[in-house]
Formats: structure tokens, C-alpha cells, sequence
């Protein structure tokens, strides 16, 4: 066990752009993040780093958050289009699978195991954000309007909690969620420097959050409490990801570095152990 938490390099430096973010991997290992090469696209990881344009995104969208429904769906949460694109990985068909004009810019999006979507959506210039549920029918819901700059969102394990972090105030939240509804809100960690990105759960129910800016991920216990902080070779670290053939490899990407880079983790991811389904 004494290889867990020791951040490699998995990808080339600068073969995503400076907006690499939102990974995700699929059933069979592969790891997927936007905006390789260039702006608008989604690049495709194999579980050896071999990397590859998999879509071209439509005029006007850029991908942020990426996840995977039931059926090996991807959606990608495109901020500029404030839509949710839905991708038929067969065919690479892409469709807007819904749309709400009012929202800021959907930044990162959670899926729970009934394929409903939650969406963070910042708006960077007032240090404000919203949070919607988005059904399997496409319809889009408010949860919570006067938050901060809402950003890294999650499921539990449990399908009984809803986290969310707000970047700008360094805070992370936790709801009950029970049909689609969220209650009882409290704080479960602040931390006094540095801003917060994307965040995934392990299925313990451990929240692995990337603290960009500080070049490392922070593993927290349900309770609240930091168990780990793990260095990267990168200092912005947006977002994070589980795969591999236990689900036990955590992928994060680097904004400053423009790659990918894993470590290994102690328990399998939650969104990995709902595609083995």
C-alpha cells in the first residue's frame, strides 16, 4: 500500500489546452477531458495515456464537467451554450439534452444512480452561483439560487447526500437529498487558503477535492475531516476522476500543465463502481 497517493505525470505536458477539465472515464478505462489540442473539443485517454480527439463540439459550446448515465451516455456540461450535451458514444451523435437560458454558466455536473444530473453554475464576476437538477426527461429544475461561486458538485455513494464547494468562499456543503430534493443544508469543511475546483466521491463516501492553486487534492472524510493532502506536480489542479480496471486510479487535470496526471487510491471511485452496473 505504500504506492497510494504519489501523483505521477500520465500525459504529455501542454497536449490539452489551459482549459483541460471535466474528466471522466468510461466502462471500458477510457478517460475522456475537454478541450484537447484546442478549445471545443473532447479528448479521449486510453489506459495506456494514449490521447486523441473523440468530438468536435458544436459553434458556440465549450465543455466543462463530463459524466456517464446508465446506458454509457456522456454529458458534458457546456457553459457557453448554458446547455447540457448529451453524446451517443456509438455514433458520436451530439444533442442538446437540455437548455436553460438563465443559467450563469453550468460548470460541473453529478449523476446519481437514477441518471438524474445536478449542475454547479458559477457566475465568476459576482462571486455568485445557482444549483439545478436537471430530470432524465431534460427538464431543469432550480435547487438553490444565492450561493457562492458554486463549482465542485458530487452524489454520495448513498444517493443520500449532495455536496457542492464554493470556489471563492472555500467552502464545501452538504445537503440531504431524498427525490430530487435537497434539505438540511451545513458546512462540511472550510479551508483557509486557496480556491476549490471539481470533486468526486470514492464509494466509502470520502470526497477527493482539487484545491486549485495549492497543487493538491484534499481527501475528506464524511465527517469533514482531512485525512490526506496529496501533492501534484501541477498547482492547478481542476478537477478529478476515477477509472481503471479497479477503479482505484485517480486522474486529475492540470490546468497549468495541461495534462493528466494519476495516483492510486485506496477504495474505488463511486462514479466508476455505477458504470460497472
Amino acid at each position: 500500500m505504500s504506492d497510494l497517493y504519489k501523483s505521477t505525470v500520465f500525459t504529455q505536458r501542454n497536449g490539452f489546452t489551459r482549459g483541460i477539465e471535466g474528466p471522466g472515464c468510461d466502462k471500458d478505462g477510457n478517460l475522456y477531458a475537454v478541450n484537447y489540442e484546442r478549445e471545443h473539443t473532447i479528448g479521449k485517454v486510453t489506459p495506456e495515456g494514449v490521447c486523441s480527439i473523440f468530438l468536435e463540439l458544436p459553434e458556440g459550446s465549450t465543455g466543462n464537467g463530463i459524466r456517464f448515465d446508465s446506458h454509457g451516455r456522456m454529458y458534458i456540461a457546456d457553459y457557453t451554450g448554458h446547455n447540457v450535451l448529451r453524446v451517443d458514444m456509438g455514433s458520436r451523435d451530439i444533442e442538446v439534452f437540455a437548455h436553460e437560458a438563465s443559467m450563469n454558466q453550468p460548470n460541473d455536473i453529478a449523476m446519481g444512480a437514477d441518471d438524474v444530473i445536478y449542475a454547479s453554475d458559477p457566475n465568476w464576476g459576482d462571486s455568485t452561483g445557482q444549483m439545478w437538477r436537471i430530470e432524465p426527461d431534460g427538464s431543469v429544475h432550480l435547487l438553490e439560487a444565492d450561493m457562492g461561486t458554486t463549482n465542485g458538485i458530487e452524489v454520495s455513494p448513498g444517493e443520500d447526500l449532495l455536496y457542492v464547494n464554493e470556489s471563492v468562499q472555500r467552502t464545501v456543503w452538504a445537503y440531504d437529498l431524498a427525490g430530487g430534493v435537497v434539505s438540511n443544508k451545513r458546512l462540511l469543511i472550510e479551508f483557509p487558503d486557496h480556491a476549490m475546483d471539481g470533486m468526486r466521491c470514492d464509494v466509502e463516501g470520502n470526497l477527493y477535492i482539487t484545491r486549485h492553486g495549492k497543487g493538491t487534492i484534499a481527501k475528506i472524510s464524511p465527517a469533514g475531516d482531512l485525512l490526506e493532502e496529496i501533492g501534484l506536480t501541477g498547482k492547478l489542479a481542476s478537477n478529478i476522476a476515477f477509472g481503471g480496471s479497479d477503479g482505484c486510479t485517480a486522474y486529475v487535470t492540470l490546468q497549468d500543465e495541461g495534462n493528466v496526471e494519476v495516483f492510486r487510491v485506496d477504495a474505488p471511485g463511486r462514479a466508476w463502481q455505477l458504470a460497472q452496473r
